[in-house]
């Protein structure tokens, strides 16, 4: 993890090189502070790097290097390069690499910033609404003397209140809040360390964002089982109408036949009756019952 630290604060360096160029440095890191590639001293040139107006290691043209004796152990000198050990407060500020000879010329200069590692964040949530189906919070994210208020909604956060410098720009560091994987973020950062503080947005509306999903489910519930019972109903309702339509006739034209089928009396002139006199067969179960005559016209004896 160190060397990694080193390499980001080395390669920063390299891409702000310039004629002053700014390292932040967090405490207790070491930095290495590089010169111009294939830098050489000439004859009679001496090469050296200040901390303000004071020096910190020089080197002749036949490479002899001395070291200050208060930066015995605390630096080390790498082609031209220096590199600072254990940074602290005190290590802050200017940086220069000199070249002194007929002349004394500048090579490089940086300016070194120290930064702590920030605190943790604290997001706290101050109101929750739901419009529309969109859940929509009010926070406020706090941290080291400052503190930003933002809304947020499902997509992004839009700050309301509070200050949020930069830390590229400021030594203050930087607050912003903002919203990644279904998650609001409060971060809490400077330009050596970071920190941060998440709710999880899916649970800031549980209860009106879950009474919505539940109630536009059971509405495509009622509609879907609603239409299978109308169709059903009307299924039996056409059923049942079609067997009242056909049982009337059905039991008309059985009748009928029974009324054709019956057996009725019969009228004739008897063989042995008298002269005028009329035979009548009643009606009765089969051919093999007595049959019941009834003389008509005749006065009974």
């Amino acid at each position: 993890m160190a060397a990694l630290l080193h390499s980001i604060v080395f390669l920063s360096a390299l891409v702000q090189g310039s004629e002053s160029s700014s390292v932040f440095v967090l405490k207790g890191q070491d930095v290495l502070l590089d010169v111009q590639e294939n830098f050489k001293l000439k004859e009679f040139e001496f090469f050296k790097w200040t901390f303000r107006s004071a020096n910190i290691v020089r080197c002749t043209d036949t490479l002899s290097v001395r070291v200050s004796p208060e930066y015995n152990n605390r630096v080390e000198f790498r082609n031209f390069s220096l590199l600072l050990k254990n940074i602290q407060q005190n290590d802050s500020g200017p940086y220069t690499a000199v070249v002194s000879g007929d002349k004394e010329k500048t090579i490089i200069e940086y300016l070194l910033v120290l930064q702590e590692r920030v605190e943790p964040p604290v997001l706290t949530v101050n109101s929750d609404s739901t419009i529309n189906a969109t859940c929509n919070v009010t926070v406020t994210c706090r941290g080291q003397n400052t503190s930003v208020t933002s809304s947020c909604n499902s997509r992004t956060c839009s700050q309301v209140d509070g200050e949020s410098r930069g830390a590229e720009t400021s030594t203050v560091p930087l607050l912003s809040v903002y919203v990644a994987g279904g998650s609001i973020i409060c971060n809490h950062s400077n330009r050596v360390s970071w920190s941060n503080d998440t709710k999880e947005r899916v649970e800031l509306c549980p209860m009106k964002s879950g009474q919505e999903e539940k109630a536009s489910t059971v509405g495509i519930y009622v509609g879907v089982v609603g239409f299978i019972v109308t169709a059903l109903i009307f299924f039996v309702w056409q059923k049942l109408n079609k067997r009242k339509l056909t049982a009337p006739a059905a039991s008309y034209y059985s009748r009928k036949e029974d009324f054709i089928n019956t057996d009725y009396a019969t009228v004739g002139t008897p063989v042995n009756g008298q002269a005028g006199g009329e035979e009548q067969m009643s009606p009765g179960p089969g051919p093999t019952s007595p049959t019941i005559y009834s003389r008509v016209g005749l006065p009974q004896p």
